[in-house]
């Protein structure tokens, strides 16, 4: 059976007038969201559990910084390629397998105890790598759904939902997986995250479809959608014959446009934000804040919250500008603006000595982050329709190169001057770089148009 569409087509749903419109593109949204929230679970699964597992397995920390990193590596190398098959043979099928193969890599990760030490690292690298690369297409393949579902006056928020499960995974699936892990052994989270992705799975295969061949949406929803700049035949025509191949050398076109590439560079540095939180700020609480391990493990959970609020601000904020008459250009570029001054604001715990200022400046640091990732949003409204997965993966490489460099600019700054203060201010100026770019580098916001190669 082909997974891309049902058997029947632009059918109005039984007892559906043509004037009322579904609401479906709302529907395919909470599966995102729910998606995504698993996707970024699956990558914490080695945080929460690494601790006990190189108690057990005897794992030193270079070489558990070795499992850390093979994620990374992988989700910045897949992301082109990915990007690639998106474009070529479609949103779902691709999510597909992207789903299933990381939930089964995830799962396969409970069972690496059963080796010697020197085969369970190899194992553990190798499958922290597979989870990686079958991630790579995710987050591009949500922005190109979220690009055909829905108009352009909703794509903020439809956007900033889907990113914001970044901050609801932590929320919900941390407590989760602890428990798991005192309560049962480090191998369960591995193994119950496992399973509750390949569900999830077979839920996606039932219940997503592209906007021309979903069969309970109606005439009216797709009119709606359609004329308010949806991309509803974004996936039509994708039979792996090759006419709508996307072609590498459009991405020559992208990185040297001053508007995709000033994108680019701001994704970056927003990221490096998002990695700090993710990898030094329980540090920084325990070594710079005195801290305890747990008291630590409890505040940086706010954050979280903050930024998942934040998220869902920056949408609500970006559309109704929209709908309020403003620019595509001044709806994006002013909740971006707004929320990285507020992350700005971190640089002031370097002047701060009572924690639970700290704490606040922090959380309001990572809730202007929230607002101001709206990036996929952007990506939506700017990508090529002819090639918005490779542009999204583009697009994500960038930023998540930031995954790569961020830990190891921090630790250098440590080792030099033995504080965090230094941290912060690279921190919070890759913050006020964001700005920069949006304000002087992009320029207009709006749909970038390939020059046709010669064939």
């Amino acid at each position: 059976m082909d997974i891309n569409s049902p058997k029947v087509t632009n059918q109005v749903s039984p007892g559906t007038e043509y004037g009322k419109k579904t609401r479906v593109r709302y529907t395919i949204l909470f599966i995102l969201f729910v998606i995504t929230t698993i996707n970024y679970a699956d990558r914490a699964t080695i945080s929460i559990a690494g601790t006990p597992m190189s108690k057990e397995l005897g794992l030193d920390p270079i070489l558990m910084g070795y499992v850390f990193s093979a994620f990374s590596w992988a989700y910045v190398l897949g992301q082109l390629p990915g990007g690639w098959f998106l474009d070529r043979f479609g949103s779902k099928k691709i999510y597909t397998f992207s789903i299933f193969f990381w939930s089964l890599f995830t799962l396969m990760q409970g069972f690496v105890g059963f080796f010697s030490v020197g085969i369970t690292i190899m194992m553990l690298f190798i499958l922290r790598f597979m989870v990686g690369l079958a991630e790579a297409p995710s987050f591009p393949a949500n922005s190109r759904i979220v690009s055909a579902w829905f108009p352009t006056k909703e794509r903020g928020m439809a956007s900033a939902i889907f990113n914001s499960a970044q901050y609801f995974a932590t929320v919900i699936f941390a407590p989760i997986m602890a428990w798991l892990t005192s309560s049962f052994g480090w191998e369960f989270v591995f193994i119950i995250m496992g399973l509750v992705g390949m569900a999830m799975c077979g839920i996606w295969v039932k219940t997503v479809y592209g906007p021309k061949d979903h069969p309970k949406v109606n005439q009216a929803e797709l009119e709606y959608i359609e004329e308010g700049g949806a991309l509803v035949h974004l996936d039509q025509a994708k039979a792996g014959n090759g006419q709508n191949t996307p072609k590498w050398g459009y991405l020559k076109q992208l990185l040297t446009n001053r508007m995709t590439l000033g994108i680019y560079i701001a994704q970056y540095c927003l990221n490096t934000l998002t990695y700090f939180f993710l990898t030094w700020f329980p540090v920084y609480l325990v070594t710079d804040r005195g801290m305890s391990i747990l008291k630590a493990g409890f505040v940086a959970s706010l954050p979280a919250l903050c930024g998942f609020a934040g998220g869902i601000l920056g949408g609500i904020i970006s559309d109704f500008l929209l709908r309020k008459g403003k620019s595509l250009s001044v709806a994006r570029k002013t909740p971006i603006v707004i929320g990285m001054l507020l992350s700005t604001s971190m640089v002031i715990c370097n002047y701060v000595e009572v924690d639970w200022l700290v704490v606040s400046i922090m959380a309001l640091a990572f809730f202007g982050k929230g607002i101001g990732a709206l990036g996929w949003a952007v990506v939506s409204d700017t990508s090529p329709k002819e090639m918005g997965g490779l542009s999204g993966g583009l697009f994500n490489t960038f930023g998540n190169l930031a995954g790569i460099t961020t830990p190891i600019v921090i630790g250098y700054i440590l080792q030099a001057t033995g504080s965090f203060n230094g941290a912060l201010i690279f921190v919070g100026a890759n913050a006020f770089m964001v700005i920069i770019c949006y304000l002087l580098i992009v320029g207009e916001i709006k749909r970038f148009e390939l020059r046709r190669e010669p064939t």
